[in-house]
């Protein structure tokens, strides 16, 4: 990675905090509260593909909540939420484009929350997506274009911008 060319700097796209609970009602509102509280923006419903009889889930049914972080806000989350995981990350969370995911146990694992009763522990589910700047050319509505191979991000880099910027450790 060459970091005296600005273009090939990797930086964080988004965040994507992610808490599914498998049913709508009061444990998804709960969800959507605690997830309102940690990131501070309000988070949107996802409906359930298919009727799942034996979970008691049908087609439509609103079953998860999430929450998407850009810029500033996607930066302050992910230092909390490393924190929470003990800044440690497997190595099998990466993805051959450098993306990532983890799982974060108990939201009160997040430093700064406070246990409510009422709410209950929830865990939930941090999916980073990591680009380069130039990245706009695959996702504009007009002109659109593929990203050469050479400005691909790939898992090394990925895993060198994470340990440098947040002093992560990466176990195998």
């Amino acid at each position: 990675m060459n970091s005296s060319n600005v273009m090939l700097q990797p930086r964080i796209a988004k965040v994507v905090v992610n808490i599914a609970k498998g049913q709508s009602g009061e444990p998804l509102e709960k969800a959507m509260e605690i997830l309102e509280q940690i990131t501070r923006q309000k988070p949107c419903t996802r409906k359930a593909k298919r009727t799942i009889r034996a979970f008691g889930i049908r087609r439509n049914e609103p079953i998860s909540c999430l929450v998407t972080l850009r810029g500033r806000k996607a930066e302050t989350f992910l230092k909390q939420s490393f924190e929470s995981v003990g800044n440690r990350i497997s190595l099998k969370s990466f993805d051959e484009n450098g993306n990532f995911a983890f799982g974060i146990r108990e939201h009160i694992d997040i430093p700064g929350t406070k246990y409510d009763p009422n709410l209950g522990i929830t865990g939930m589910d941090v999916i980073v997506s990591v680009e380069r700047p130039g990245y706009r050319v695959k996702h504009r509505r007009k002109a659109k274009s593929k990203i050469g191979r050479s400005h691909r991000l790939n898992r090394d880099d990925t895993i060198e911008f994470i340990k440098n910027s947040f002093g992560i450790v990466v176990e195998p």
